[in-house]
C-alpha cells in the first residue's frame, strides 16, 4: 500500500544541525562537506542564525549541533550558543579542537554549551595528521584534556576507513586514555570527500570483520566505562539504512548560506530546488517546500521497492547514494541485494585494498573544490 505525505503526518524536525561555515583548518580525505564548498559563500549572519534557531525551535527541534567545517571559526558561536540555551535546546559542538583555547571554552561553558564531540583521524601522531594533512594531534590531545577539565561529557569521534581500520584497537585505548564517554568509530559513507577517494579508503570484507571482533572485545573488557558506537558501512550490508531516519522525518540540516537541507549530502541530487531561510521560515520549508516533500512517504518509489513487503524498514535507503552510484535518485539503493544495480556495490567492496595506481588521495582544500566544482566527477558510477 502505497503513502503519501500529508501535512498532518509530518513530523516536526527534532534535530536541527547548524552547519555555521565550511571554512576549517582540516583538509580531511573524507570530508563531508560538498565537493564544492569553496563556491558556497555568504554565510547567515549573527542575526539571521539566531531567527532559524527561534523559528526551528519553535516547531520542535530539541537537539542542536553546531558544525561546519570548524565551527569554532566563528567569532559568534558564543552568543549563538547563549541563544540556544536560552531557547531550551540540548547543544553539541562538533569540532576538530582546533581553536578550542582555554578561554573559549570557559566562555562556552558560562555560554550554556551542553557537549562536545571532538574528532581524531587515528590513534598516532603520523597518520591523524597525514589524514588531515595537518599537524594537529597532540592539539587535540590537549583539547581533549580541556573538554574533561572544564566538566563535558566528551565524544571522541574518528571516521574509519582502509587507511586506519587496523589501528581500531589502538583508537580504543586512546579514548580510555584521554577520558571519553562514548566512542563513535562512524566508517566513511561515500559521499562528498569520501566518495572521491573512496578507492583508496574502502576497507576489505577481511578487515571489517576483524574490526568488528575487536569492538566486540573491547566492550567485554572495558564495561559501562566507555561506551563504543561502531557503525559498519552501508556497502558491507544487504539492506541499505534507513537513511536519517526517513526524508524529512527528523534531521534539518541548515547550510552556511541558508540553504536547507534534508540531509547534508543532499546538494548533489540534481533538479532539486532547495529553499533557503533567507527566503522562506523554517515551519514552510519543513511542511510545504517540494524538496522536503520529495522523498517523503513512499509514491516516490520504483520497483522493486514499490512492491516490496521491507520498504517501510529501510525506505529505499539513502537517495543521495541511489544518484551517486546509479544516476537516478528515485532508484533503489545499489546497497539492498534486491536491487538490479546491487553489483556497482559489490564490484566496489571487491576491489577494497587494490588503490589504482597513479591517482593520488584528493584532500580537501579550497583549491580542488575549485577544481573539481569546474570539472565535476562523472556520476553513475561511484568513481572519480
Amino acid at each position: 500500500m502505497s503513502t503519501q505525505a500529508t501535512p498532518a503526518t509530518i513530523t516536526p524536525p527534532l534535530w536541527l544541525l547548524a552547519e555555521l561555515t565550511y571554512t576549517c583548518p582540516l583538509h580531511c580525505v573524507f570530508c563531508s562537506n560538498p565537493v564544492d564548498f569553496a563556491t558556497h559563500r555568504n554565510e547567515l549572519s549573527t542575526d539571521e542564525w539566531i531567527r532559524v534557531l527561534t523559528e526551528a525551535r519553535a516547531l520542535g527541534a530539541v537537539q542542536l549541533g553546531f558544525s561546519g567545517g570548524e565551527p569554532l571559526t566563528r567569532d559568534d558561536l558564543e552568543t549563538l550558543v547563549a541563544e540556544a540555551r536560552r531557547l531550551g535546546y540540548y547543544s553539541n559542538l562538533i569540532t576538530s579542537g582546533v581553536g578550542l583555547t582555554e578561554a573559549r571554552i570557559r566562555r562556552l561553558k558560562d555560554a550554556g554549551l551542553d557537549h562536545i564531540q571532538l574528532s581524531f583521524q587515528d590513534s598516532t601522531r603520523e597518520l591523524n595528521d597525514f589524514l588531515s594533512h595537518t599537524r594537529t594531534f597532540d592539539l587535540k590531545r590537549r583539547t581533549a584534556a580541556l573538554i574533561r577539565a572544564h566538566g563535558f561529557p566528551m565524544v571522541l569521534n574518528c571516521v574509519i576507513h582502509r587507511l586506519n581500520i587496523d589501528h581500531i584497537g589502538r583508537i580504543i585505548d586512546l579514548a580510555v586514555e584521554i577520558g571519553a564517554e562514548y566512542l563513535e568509530l562512524a566508517n566513511a559513507q561515500y559521499y562528498g570527500w569520501a566518495l572521491l577517494n573512496r578507492d583508496h579508503l574502502i576497507p576489505t570484507r577481511e578487515q571489517v570483520a576483524t574490526a568488528q571482533d575487536v569492538v566486540a572485545r573491547a566492550r567485554e573488557r572495558i564495561g559501562d566505562k566507555l561506551r563504543i558506537l561502531l557503525v559498519i558501512p552501508d556497502y558491507f550490508e544487504r539492506r541499505p539504512k534507513r537513511c536519517m531516519n526517513g526524508w524529512g522525518s527528523v534531521f534539518l540540516t541548515v547550510c552556511p548560506d541558508g540553504t536547507a537541507l534534508p540531509c547534508q549530502a543532499a546538494r548533489v541530487l540534481p533538479d532539486m530546488q532547495y529553499p533557503s531561510v533567507r527566503r522562506s521560515s523554517v515551519r514552510e520549508i519543513w511542511y510545504e517546500s517540494s524538496a522536503f516533500n520529495r522523498f517523503r512517504g513512499d509514491d516516490w518509489m520504483t520497483e522493486p521497492c514499490r512492491s516490496c513487503p521491507e520498504k517501510q524498514m529501510d525506505l529505499g535507503g539513502c537517495r543521495c547514494q541511489a544518484y551517486l552510484l546509479t544516476g537516478n535518485a528515485n532508484a533503489a539503493d545499489p546497497v539492498c541485494d534486491k536491487s538490479p544495480q546491487h553489483g556497482i556495490v559489490t564490484a566496489a567492496v571487491a576491489a577494497g585494498g587494490t588503490s589504482p595506481p597513479g591517482r593520488p588521495l584528493i584532500f580537501r582544500t579550497p583549491d580542488e573544490s575549485r577544481r573539481l566544482a569546474a570539472t565535476p566527477p562523472p556520476i553513475g558510477s561511484g568513481v572519480s
